[in-house]
């Protein structure tokens, strides 16, 4: 089928989809998710992945994060990094342990069974961004603390697979991998507080149309490319150069534009083929072990992070929510398990049973958000 075809269906599907989904008191992301994996080759087989297809979910989730950097109030995420710190070990060390006794239970050795307690640790809080945002929880302390602890664990996560990796041959030096992840940090905030603001204003005098627009998606696609250059995620630049602008006294037409790209077209063909790349063929004879460890993904997330925030002093329901949305694991946990498979540190069947079990964090995460962000509204209310 054409691309431009298959483009077509992913946005009527998607559209519908979310408006179902809302219509029944559920986030509209799910109804994304869940209409990709009806779409995809495991179900009907009408859309499959292609070179296209990727590259324009790769933009969707840039535009994605960086539309949440642009609506991220910068004094929230400074009085956020303390539970950030919390949340973001929090949702680590659970994990990790777990996932590496899971590992010698299943008589995997010590680096093996480490590398699966690693793939279990990472986070992507792209899904959560989306979830966020339909229940207006991005701009505030909560959400804020889980977009500062999806950098951390990301950070951690990296660095650990490249140390790791030192182990079998395949990593590179440790001590270049930091260095190369704190340059990114501190270019990246020179950049935001000196050059951000003079090439939007210089840019803007520009005699053409949508100066505005172009130069905060410049702004925006660099920082995701030398954030990916460095080892750091795309999605970690897009959103540190979506809080720079956020800074200027472009934020508020950037944020209007910006959407309109986003959600027009780029935004549903991400959240769709996060369903359509699900694979669940070969998987019969592993059922038992997609239930084991898709409990385990979902449970060490949820308790881990949600004690890191309760310890920094949210309560019991705001911490469970925060933690929510650190569960789905997305396109690092894919990447990981990926790289695990390539160098034989996990079998071709635990890599298909992990490629389901990271769809499955995605799927449910928006639910568990909704559940704990609505009992602590409902909270508040009576509260109040």
């Amino acid at each position: 089928m054409h691309v431009l075809l298959q483009i077509t269906i992913i946005i009527i599907a998607a559209k519908i989809a979310g408006d179902i989904s809302r219509r029944v008191g559920l986030p509209a992301v799910l109804g994304k998710l869940v209409v990709g994996v009806l779409l995809g080759s495991s179900f009907l087989g009408i859309i499959t992945e292609g070179e296209i297809l990727n590259e324009f979910s790769l933009v969707g989730v840039i535009l994605l994060m960086f539309i949440a950097g642009l609506e991220t109030d910068v004094d929230d995420f400074k009085r956020a990094l303390k539970p950030s710190l919390y949340v973001g070990f929090g949702g680590i060390i659970v994990p990790l342990v777990t996932g590496y006794v899971a590992g010698k239970v299943m008589n995997m050795n010590d680096i093996n069974a480490l590398f699966l307690g690693m793939i279990l640790s990472a986070t992507s809080v792209s899904i959560s961004v989306q979830v966020l945002k339909e229940m207006k929880q991005l701009n505030n302390k909560k959400g804020a603390t889980i977009l500062g602890a999806a950098v951390i664990d990301d950070i951690v996560i990296i660095v650990g697979l490249a140390f790791l990796m030192s182990f079998v041959g395949e990593g590179g030096n440790i001590t270049l991998v930091i260095l190369q992840k704190i340059l990114f940090f501190i270019v990246a905030i020179l950049i935001s507080w000196k050059i951000v603001p003079w090439f939007i204003h210089k840019f803007t005098r520009l005699q053409v149309t949508q100066t505005v627009v172009s130069s905060a998606l410049i702004i925006c696609f660099t920082f995701a490319y030398f954030a990916e250059f460095t080892g750091v995620s795309a999605i970690i630049g897009a959103y540190i150069a979506g809080i720079a602008i956020s800074l200027t006294d472009y934020r508020k037409k950037v944020v209007k534009k910006i959407e309109t790209i986003g959600y027009s077209i780029f935004v549903p063909v991400f959240l769709t083929s996060v369903g359509i790349s699900a694979d669940f063929t070969g998987l019969g004879d592993n059922i038992g072990l997609l239930i084991i460890f898709s409990f385990i993904a979902i449970a060490t997330k949820l308790l881990g992070a949600g004690l890191g925030a309760k310890i920094s002093g949210f309560n019991w329901k705001s911490a469970l929510g925060i933690g929510s949305a650190m569960v789905s694991r997305g396109e690092v946990a894919l990447i990981m398990a990926k790289i695990g498979l390539d160098v034989n540190m996990i079998s071709s069947e635990m890599f298909a049973v992990l490629i389901v079990v990271v769809l499955i964090t995605t799927l449910v995460t928006p639910i568990m958000m909704r559940m704990f962000f609505d009992i602590d509204k409902a909270e508040r209310v009576i509260a109040s």
